[in-house]
């Protein structure tokens, strides 16, 4: 028997002795010891599902099994692609060429993580952190945007959104077409992205950021309802591909959330010519000098805010045609204990030399302090009017089922993870795990592998490499469980997380018995995404953990079910039924 093999650009065919005769493909073999990392390869560990292998005790990937693409009704595709492609047939030609002359260019980066800044300041003598050669493979990183269609978004309630536009009226767009989208759009809307329709949020946002005179917008709304796509698309509307320099400029707070982005700006872009870079922390052992370093062309830059900070300061970055600036997760980017201050310098920067460059905010929180001082810093500094939109519901509660489970002791935490939670893990889909600190993840990650299961964790010690490779295997599917601190808990997705586990409940670090309201929020966020049902387990341990819980529980308005013994395999099992998980 000879089974189909594909693993990360690797194919082949496995023997059904499994390499261990002497008519077995050892470099087969071999591949899968490297991939899988284990020590030896036996034919129990492993089991075929649709054509590829993989190991049993991971049996849902979901993200590695073929999917038919989500196809709209039979007239409506014939209509639109018909329409689209007979008006791009003149301009597809012209777009290829002006994409062959401005080839996108993607630095590679040092890993940073959510426990400490993405962004270190160097100190003068070290080395620059930016460089034109580094290349991150974005396409060994891509979201599998076949299984994310924009019906599966999380549409709020009407009466739950709060649009405040000043004067300016707006007609909210039932259909794409409605925008005034460019063919090339509309074909990587309806094609690429595979959408039917725009979603609540991004029928009224997006006529907000495309239509004249182009007013800034703060825009608040839950994770899931579409947010990415509203600034993605307002980048894309404002560039003109025949002016080859920086035009829009997009900051996120993390190199995983930049590079997701850039994901969705290629695939939406696919058919306009549009350059694009990433601005992220260079790798050090493929480190140029700044100063030796070719300046940006790109006409569109989505980095990090000490990366773009440098290149602007170094004059390597020119922003005097930038059309559009995007804050994603702004709450973070400007609160005191996030990136203000990178932030703040580079909207100065912007308004000295385009003053009527466009400022989108984006975030799934904003509370009432930095809400103010955002107002504050566009108003101040772009000296012009600004649309709001915010949505009052931030939580969803009816997809994701949050529990708390009270426990006597720090090793308690692990045997629940052990006995219970990985157990379950392998039912319900993907899993993350959250901790505080990287020690944390160390140590919970020997834990759990020292029991035998297979873990990845993301922590501050790894390599640009690692990180990487981490992200990629489980967007792919071939890990279940991952071990993160919060740098994937916000913007991080995938579609088959139906489980998160707070192993360290988020606390604010200058007050540390006071709740991270917004990190509980986007870290219960990555479960549930795109309509699918989820599930969170709070683990809690002494009186700190409980009082935390509970000031979490008044902040959203909403009791949080206690599993009643921590003991029990049942009360576990019976939590993730009553979540519609198993």
């Amino acid at each position: 028997m000879f089974l189909s093999l594909q693993f990360n650009n690797f194919s082949g065919v496995l023997p059904d002795s499994w390499g261990g005769g002497k008519n077995g493909d050892k470099s087969i073999v071999k591949s899968i010891r490297y991939i899988f990392r284990v020590k030896r390869i036996e034919r129990k560990d492993y089991k075929e599902s649709k054509g590829v292998i993989i190991p049993k005790i991971n049996p849902r990937f979901h993200s590695i099994r073929v999917y038919k693409p989500f196809l709209r009704s039979a007239s409506l595709a014939k209509n639109n692609y018909s329409q689209l492609n007979s008006t791009m047939s003149n301009n597809e030609s012209t777009a290829a060429a002006a994409a062959a002359d401005s080839p996108i260019t993607k630095p590679s980066v040092v890993g940073r993580w959510a426990d400490e800044p993405d962004d270190v300041p160097e100190e003068p003598d070290a080395p620059s952190t930016s460089s034109a050669t580094d290349e991150v493979k974005l396409e060994s990183l891509a979201i599998d945007e076949s299984k994310k269609v924009n019906n599966f978004l999380d549409d709020p309630d009407d009466s739950n959104i709060e649009a405040v536009t000043g004067e300016t009226p707006y007609t909210s767009a039932v259909r794409f077409e409605d925008l005034n989208l460019s063919p090339e759009l509309l074909k990587g809307l309806y094609v690429e992205m595979k959408f039917e329709r725009p979603s609540k949020i991004q029928s009224i946002s997006l006529p907000m950021i495309l239509t004249p005179p182009y007013k800034n917008l703060i825009a608040q709304a839950h994770n899931g309802s579409g947010k990415t796509t509203c600034f993605v698309l307002g980048m894309l509307s404002r560039v003109d591909p025949k002016l080859g320099v920086p035009q829009a400029l997009c900051i996120c707070p993390t190199r995983e959330l930049a590079i997701q982005n850039m994901e969705v700006l290629l695939k939406m872009g696919k058919f306009t010519g549009i350059t694009s870079e990433l601005g992220l922390p260079a790798d050090k052992a493929n480190y140029i000098p700044i100063s030796k370093r070719a300046p940006v062309t790109a006409q569109v830059i989505i980095g990090t805010p000490g990366t773009i900070n440098k290149w602007i300061t170094a004059k390597k970055l020119g922003t005097s045609h930038l059309k559009i600036l995007v804050f994603d997760e702004a709450d973070h980017m400007l609160a005191e204990g996030g990136f203000k201050e990178d932030s703040v310098r580079i909207m100065k920067e912007i308004v000295r030399w385009s003053p009527k460059c466009q400022v989108l905010l984006f975030s799934a929180t904003f509370n009432d302090t930095v809400k103010a001082f955002v107002s504050k810093i566009v108003k101040d500094l772009f000296v012009q009017e600004y649309n709001q939109l915010f949505v009052k519901k931030e939580l969803s509660l009816d997809s994701v089922k949050q529990y708390k489970v009270n426990l006597p002791d720090e090793l308690s935490k692990i045997i629940v993870i052990k006995d219970k939670i990985m157990e379950l893990a392998q039912k319900v889909g993907q899993t993350i795990i959250f901790v505080k600190t990287r020690k944390s993840a160390g140590m919970l990650h020997d834990a759990l592998t020292g029991y035998g299961y297979e873990v990845t964790t993301i922590q501050g010690a790894l390599t640009q490499e690692d990180r990487d490779k981490i992200v990629k295997e489980f967007k792919d599917g071939l890990t279940t469980v991952l071990i993160s601190t919060d740098v994937l808990a916000r913007g991080f997705d995938q579609k088959q997380v139906n489980l998160v586990v707070n192993y360290d409940i988020p606390v604010r670090h200058d007050y540390p018995s006071e709740p991270d309201n917004e990190v509980y929020l986007h870290r219960i966020g990555r479960a549930g995404r795109f309509g699918r049902k989820g599930a969170v387990f709070n683990l809690l341990c002494g009186d700190r953990d409980k009082m935390v819980m509970e000031k979490i529980e008044r902040h959203f308005n909403h009791y949080v079910t206690e599993v009643a013994s921590w003991t029990d395999d049942q009360q576990f099992e019976d939590a993730l039924k009553k979540a519609g998980l198993m």
